[in-house]
């Protein structure tokens, strides 16, 4: 195998293991756990569902570090298409990326921590205690739409990085930067206008799987290695 095709298939398949990480605390415990306006029955989900949570916690911890991982292997695989513009990429896509998720974890771990309650603090009566869990699970949320920020502003170098390779389809590259730039816009709205997140981000949705394909694409495909060296000649 190709060494370049053999990066692109590593970069892809650490990048894919994200889909296994990232939806659980963004997606499926929100969904499954939270009741929005609600602060008691939220906490009674997390008392009832502690090891969901948890694993929400680990799916952070993991996701921070994979994005470190990812953005080298993809570096490596397009250091020689530009190198400032792979550099770029990897301070965005992780420099900035994991201290936000690993600050994530340590909010949901004093939203579990006031759920489950404690002599030290005993002080506190439970509304008070379940009130303060959903503190934290908000701010929780506020790194979420920090992060928001980021996961958009990295997808256009790598987007652009995809176009001009010449050994990955340039749509791949388009979709990308449309992935990015709709990212921005719901971290915006998120911030400016927090009543239409939910709308915007239900709009944009359809946008979003340009990094699942571009996953998809980097680990089934690989890259083109013959196209890119008939160009680099």
């Amino acid at each position: 195998m190709q060494p370049t095709k053999k990066n692109a298939r590593i970069a892809g398949l650490i990048y894919f293991s994200m889909v296994f990480t990232a939806p659980l605390r963004l997606m499926y415990i929100p969904n499954t756990l939270f009741v929005r306006g609600d602060a008691s029955a939220t906490a009674s989900n997390i008392l009832a569902h502690q090891t969901l949570f948890r694993l929400g916690i680990l799916g952070d911890l993991l996701t921070g570090v994979i994005a470190i991982f990812v953005t080298l292997a993809l570096y490596r695989l397009f250091k020689e298409v530009d190198q400032n513009l792979a550099r770029l990429m990897v301070i965005l896509g992780s420099l900035m990326v994991t201290p936000i998720y690993f600050v994530n974890t340590v909010n949901d771990a004093a939203a579990l921590l006031l759920v489950r309650g404690g002599d030290f603090l005993s002080v506190f009566q439970k509304p008070q205690l379940d009130a303060m869990a959903m503190l934290f699970l908000r701010l929780h949320h506020a790194g979420v739409v920090a992060n928001e920020l980021f996961w958009g502003l990295w997808l256009l170098p790598f987007g652009v990085l995809v176009f001009r390779s010449r050994f990955l389809p340039r749509i791949l590259g388009v979709w990308l930067i449309l992935n990015g730039i709709a990212y921005v816009i719901i971290c915006f709205i998120a911030v400016l206008a927090p009543q239409y997140e939910d709308a915007a981000f239900n709009r944009a949705f359809p946008v979003m799987f340009g990094e699942l394909a571009i996953m998809l694409w980097l680990v089934i495909m690989g890259a083109k290695v013959q196209r890119f060296a008939s160009s680099a000649a």
